[in-house]
């Protein structure tokens, strides 16, 4: 079993049995059995949809809290675009800066500056003719995750450079040495994030051994603490060390609008960028040069950890850039010093085998043989009664030996019939 960190955990006494979020999970991954769901560890990419979805709030995910910055000497926070759109009609997003100061960091640093350093890096490969294509952004970690799981054909695609947090991560922890003369490691840096999968990314990173980030602190958390504080603070007029482009990353689209490629498309939404996956893979588009995947709808202003609805948040971020200074993120990024190992992995992404039937080519197509059989005996309802959220979920269920043919209520309901008719056949020859 895998024994990887999951953000996205299930609270058991909340938890009522319901197929709601069965039917949602993207990788198929939550089973239903004695009345409570079970969330299959090697197959979640903590997607966090069953959180999004569920009535009964019986999924949670589990971050960093303000309690534990204090870990550390020197705690910096390090923001998400996404948390500036939190606050409604706010003129100066320097008094968020003040407000976190005032919770308890040192310093505040902004996730937009690696996103203008990232962009610049994807800019730099969409020249490499050499480069496959289309080239797939790495910035969503759900999204990786989903080709990891569903379409490892599509790995080689995947852009190797380490998500905008990373390097904004970095490039604070060598600002703040530069700046007070501070050991390293004495420095937290927290990432307030949207989603949960974030928080699973710093513990477990994608394409690089560990992660330059201490932490991460859902939004919803910090909002409690700052909006008492906003306004009460007056602005400092802290100029902002990103550009509005990299401010723009927190919502779908944000990322081609700042990497400038015309022969692009963004995707948000699990669903929506599942079914553009499936035609990539299957070579029905071929003539892409960059695809931007985010799996909450409207990119990470929809991000399940949020306060703020997205569209609305989404606006506050438009009348943020527009009230910015007009640099482009090579004005910023050039002094940026970063080595080739720190911008880019150091690893290679593998692929999830999770979905795999059988470690031997032989085994798998046996189970698939014994699979189409068993869904030929399938009502094909796909109405997740057995616990399974579809008839061909249930078969493989069942070919891995999880469950049996008689878990389908239907089948039982026919196999008791058939019962039911043999003991009134078997009464009536003992009558006679």
């Amino acid at each position: 079993m895998s024994s990887r960190f999951h953000s996205v955990r299930l609270i058991e006494d909340k938890c009522r049995g319901c197929t709601n979020c069965l039917k949602h999970c993207p990788t198929e991954a939550i089973r239903i059995y004695d009345r409570r769901a079970h969330i299959i560890d090697e197959r979640c990419i903590d997607c966090g949809e069953c959180i999004r979805i569920c009535d009964y709030h019986a999924k949670v995910a589990q971050t960093d809290t303000l309690e534990d910055i204090r870990r550390f000497p020197y705690p910096i926070a390090l923001p998400a675009p996404t948390l500036y759109g939190q606050f409604r009609h706010i003129s100066d997003i320097a008094v968020i800066y003040d407000a976190l100061i005032q919770i308890g960091f040192k310093e505040v640093a902004d996730v937009a500056r690696g996103a203008d350093v990232v962009t610049m890096a994807i800019r730099r490969a969409l020249k490499d003719p050499k480069r496959a294509r289309p080239l797939i952004s790495s910035a969503c970690p759900t999204v990786t995750r989903i080709i990891q799981a569903r379409f490892p054909a599509l790995i080689p695609n995947i852009i190797n450079i380490r998500q905008p947090m990373e390097i904004a991560a970095q490039i604070a922890r060598r600002d703040y040495v530069k700046a007070h003369g501070v050991k390293p490691e004495d420095i937290g840096i927290f990432f307030i994030t949207p989603c949960a999968a974030k928080m699973t990314s710093v513990r477990n990173p994608i394409g690089h051994a560990s992660s330059s980030v201490d932490g991460a602190i859902s939004i919803m958390e910090i909002y409690g603490h700052v909006q008492p504080l906003v306004s009460k603070i007056l602005p400092i007029g802290r100029k902002p060390e990103f550009s509005p482009l990299g401010i723009g990353w927190a919502g779908s689209g944000g990322e081609l609008d700042a990497a400038a490629s015309r022969n692009s498309i963004a995707v948000d939404g699990i669903d929506n960028v599942i079914r553009v996956l499936e035609e990539l893979d299957n070579n029905t588009i071929t003539d892409l040069d960059y695809f931007e995947g985010s799996a909450c709808q409207g990119g990470c202003v929809g991000g399940p950890l949020n306060y703020e609805n997205n569209y609305l948040a989404r606006n506050t971020i438009r009348a943020i850039q527009d009230t910015m200074p007009q640099a482009l993120p090579e004005q910023l990024a050039e002094n940026v010093d970063l080595g080739q190992d720190s911008l880019y992995f150091d690893q290679d992404i593998l692929p999830n085998d999770a979905m795999k039937l059988h470690e031997s080519i032989a085994g798998a197509i046996e189970r698939m043989e014994e699979m189409n059989r068993i869904i030929d005996s399938l009502p094909g309802y796909d109405c997740g009664s057995c616990g399974s959220p579809t008839c061909l979920s249930f078969a493989e269920d069942i070919v891995r030996g999880n469950f049996s043919e008689t878990d389908c209520v239907y089948i039982l309901r026919d196999s008791l019939k058939v019962m039911a008719q043999k003991m009134v056949d078997i009464s009536k020859t003992k009558r006679e």
